[in-house]
């Protein structure tokens, strides 16, 4: 009876076949070795990683005046590398930026591997007199897509400017804890805390933080920014 099985060794021709099948696994284990690492290594990898964060926002994200180095996301990184942690901060500020066009840019601005997001739009809304609905569903929509990809969100806050009245107030400002009430999200309730309107924070035009006023931002901010990386990172391996 003639033997089909692989491991049928009666003949020469038998032995080169199986000789040629083991060489083919052994080398093919070996490829694998070398280019695929092992999933302890992989997870060692995503654990260790630099966390990526991206701070989407208008001008007082961008840095309007000041030197690259000194705007929200490079300081923001730096503070945090001095206590020992490692990000990568990607500035995605647009001056002039409203909430929808923070909408309409988010897929670009935000790439694949990101592993947080500091949402800073809404000032230019207010200053534009926009109405708060449409504000709220720009935003709402930024979070919903973020959450959708599994990138964890804080949400900075703003205030709206007495002229507007008590009414628009009332309306813009309960955006930001509404939403962040709404999807479990770190809210950091003003941005500007500590620095609007004190005139030693700000560039001459009364609006921009200068340099100092950056770094009270980042002082104040660092707390919470400290737990939306202590967030992403309990979602590692192990």
């Amino acid at each position: 009876m003639r033997q089909h099985s692989l491991l049928a060794l009666d003949g020469s021709a038998g032995y080169r076949s199986y000789w040629t099948l083991l060489i083919s696994v052994q080398m093919g284990a070996l490829l694998l070795a070398l280019f695929c690492p092992p999933a302890t290594a992989q997870s060692d990898a995503v654990r260790d990683r630099a966390v990526r964060i991206v701070a989407l926002g208008d001008s007082l994200t961008a840095g309007l005046g000041l030197p690259l180095g000194a705007a929200f996301p490079a300081t923001l990184e730096a503070a945090l590398k001095a206590r020992g942690i490692v990000t990568e901060i990607a500035n995605a500020g647009v001056s002039g930026d409203t909430a929808s066009r923070g909408l309409a840019r988010l897929a670009w601005s935000v790439p694949e591997g990101t592993d947080a997001v500091i949402v800073e739009l809404g000032a230019n809304d207010m200053l534009l007199g926009i109405d708060p609905a449409i504000t709220r569903e720009a935003l709402a929509e930024i979070v919903r897509r973020l959450i959708g990809r599994g990138i964890f969100v804080l949400l900075a806050g703003m205030r709206a400017a007495p002229n507007l009245g008590p009414e628009y107030g009332r309306k813009f400002e309960a955006i930001f804890p509404e939403l962040a009430v709404k999807n479990d999200l770190l809210i950091y309730p003003f941005f500007l805390d500590g620095v609007a309107t004190d005139a030693t924070l700000n560039q001459p035009d009364g609006l921009h933080p200068n340099a100092a006023g950056v770094d009270v931002i980042v002082s104040r901010m660092l707390p919470i920014v400290e737990e939306l990386i202590a967030r992403v990172k309990r979602r590692r391996p192990a």
